[in-house]
């Protein structure tokens, strides 16, 4: 229980988007859709990639990590702020703000590491293409999604335990839709440098780090496709390469700038917008640009449906 003074705080109440209140309306209807739209692609995406053995392959299989992930993460990020805008409430008990905020960062976090271990990926298969079954096989690719599900849960373990040990001081007024981290970390009244030093250990292992390697394998995978002699080809890499990265920049550089500010930087109304950003957009946006956009999830598509119209 969050102690403040004497006086267990036992429920939050969320500003949200009430200082706009002329856009609040706009952000719900667009909150909504996106949050649709998320599921309506990866839930897609997942079931083709399970009932068509031709996308059983280590790219699938991460990109379909990747959709019930997304699933989860926009559901923890958004469905709040929808209920509870059609409610007509603003508040969350304890336990429901400290499991929010865990998994957020859980989702989050693994997310992170996974769209570097999907790129490390796209490397060895374009880079190294005759060891590319033997460098990233069954074992290895399981192993992969494991190390991301577990590094993420436990990091956010480790953020949202010493978060949980401060004094708030009777300030249970989140400014934000969600019990985002950041957010609660600004209701403490007690010394937060040691939180503020863990969580920048973390941000910096889980951001910068695993957007460098993802600029590396990009870097490398186009000195590779330089090489091709097919000018057609060249083109439609080039395209892929740069709505890959184009997601890749949505996500970790809202994420960075969040993450790896001064807490004194006071940019809260700012910070709301990004989350909409990193916990909305992008995992609307990620299966679009990773899968429905390639020529073999579009014949899988075709022919699930093709078949389902003449059951």
């Amino acid at each position: 229980m969050f102690q403040a003074n004497g006086t267990s705080i036992t429920v939050f109440i969320f500003l949200g988007f009430s200082h706009y209140p002329k856009v609040e309306v706009i952000i719900f209807i667009l909150c909504l859709l996106m949050y649709l739209f998320t599921l309506l692609g990866n839930i897609i995406l997942i079931s083709i990639t399970i009932l068509d053995s031709y996308l059983h392959t280590p790219m699938y299989f991460f990109l379909s990590n990747l959709s019930f992930l997304d699933i989860w993460y926009t559901s923890f990020a958004l469905t709040p702020m929808l209920a509870n805008f059609l409610s007509g409430r603003s508040t969350i008990s304890f336990t429901g703000c400290a499991s929010q905020m865990y998994f957020s960062l859980a989702l989050g976090s693994t997310e992170g590491v996974l769209l570097s271990m999907m790129a490390y990926d796209r490397y060895v298969a374009i880079c190294y293409p005759l060891r590319y079954p033997i460098i990233m096989n069954r074992s290895v690719c399981v192993q992969i999604a494991v190390g991301s599900w577990v590094t993420g849960c436990l990091t956010a373990l480790v953020e949202t335990v010493a978060v949980l040990q401060l004094s708030f001081c009777g300030n249970s007024i989140i400014n934000h839709f969600t019990c985002e981290i950041l957010a609660i970390l600004n209701l403490a009244c007690v010394d937060t440098s040691m939180v503020q030093l863990i969580m920048l250990v973390i941000s910096v292992l889980l951001l910068p780090m695993p957007m460098l390697l993802i600029c590396i394998s990009y870097t490398f995978i186009l000195f590779s496709i330089q090489k091709s002699h097919s000018v057609d080809g060249q083109s439609k890499a080039f395209s892929t390469c740069a709505a890959h990265l184009s997601v890749v920049v949505l996500f970790y550089g809202t994420a960075l700038s969040m993450y790896l500010k001064p807490l004194e930087v006071n940019s809260q109304e700012i910070d709301k917008f990004m989350a909409l950003v990193y916990s909305g957009l992008t995992p609307m946006l990620n299966p679009i640009i990773y899968s429905l956009r390639n020529k073999k999830v579009k014949l899988a598509v075709k022919k699930f449906l093709f078949k389902k119209s003449f059951w």
